[in-house]
């Protein structure tokens, strides 16, 4: 535990000095405002055109953002050599990547804290804000795609022999699970037969951390019916009282293995030397 600690302390340290955090931390809060400040209304409550937009720009942003830092600061061990020096102490390799996940996740979510946290004191001053539930839904849908891309960007680091080819990578799986993703569930599902489609529907939007977590948010935002009949179960799902405990366990599942597997990725390589 204290391996982990160390190593979570000295990502955070290396996170803190990061510009790419400041830049994104910048346009994060900027188009935040902007978009509440169109708004007509006082206050925002509940699923709403203004809401909808909301969540369209974070999930064109953080999952970016996520993507980038998380799977930079993997590679940069390797370019700079870190690993190969902290592999010739006493560190377990589960230690070092789950200290890494949590120092990143704490730079990520604090990120993201502080930006909310400048949208809300500024849109307060100018007269225009969330509701508090609506708020606090906004930063749940926030950190769910932090930690659930972390995950992904800390493979694609794993995988990947310099920055280059992570950013290279990140846009990829970036543009085909945000960009991309309604035009290839579309052309998929219109191949198979009428049986078929609920049930591939569901295995797809697990596949997709982002489309879970925007199910999850845009349901408990009460715009449930704008999904259509074919996210009739998901919607029954997510309002019933333990549907919140289920999603928390998917998305803590979801993150196992990825970190399983980038666990599996480290350690075959420090046993090759």
């Amino acid at each position: 535990m204290n391996d982990v600690l160390l190593v979570a302390r000295r990502e955070i340290k290396i996170g803190f000095r990061n510009p790419w955090a400041y830049s994104f931390l910048i346009l994060f809060t900027l188009f935040s405002l902007s978009l509440l400040l169109i708004n007509s209304q006082n206050i925002v409550q509940g699923y709403t055109g203004i809401t909808g937009s909301m969540l369209s720009l974070i999930l064109y942003l953080l999952p970016l953002m996520t993507l980038f830092l998380g799977s930079f600061s993997l590679t940069a061990e390797k370019e700079e050599g870190s690993w190969q020096l902290l592999s010739t102490y006493p560190l377990g390799t589960l230690s070092f990547i789950a200290g890494k996940y949590a120092g990143l996740s704490v730079v990520l979510i604090v990120i993201v804290a502080v930006g909310y946290g400048l949208m809300g004191v500024i849109s307060l001053l100018m007269g225009a804000s969330f509701a508090f539930q609506t708020y606090v839904l906004f930063l749940a849908f926030s950190i769910g795609l932090v930690l659930l891309f972390l995950a992904i960007a800390m493979l694609v680091g794993s995988l990947s022999r310099n920055r280059w080819q992570a950013m290279t990578v990140s846009v990829a799986i970036w543009f085909f699970l945000i960009i991309g993703w309604a035009t290839i569930l579309i052309s998929l599902l219109g191949k198979l037969p009428y049986p078929l489609i609920k049930p591939s529907l569901v295995a797809l939007t697990f596949i997709n951390p982002a489309e879970l977590v925007r199910l999850f948010v845009v349901i408990k935002l009460g715009g449930g019916s704008v999904l259509g009949p074919e996210y009739y179960e998901w919607v029954q799902w997510i309002r019933q009282p333990s549907g919140t405990f289920w999603f928390v366990a998917v998305c803590v599942a979801w993150v196992s293995i990825l970190i399983a597997i980038v666990y599996g990725i480290w350690e075959r390589g420090r046993s090759r030397g």
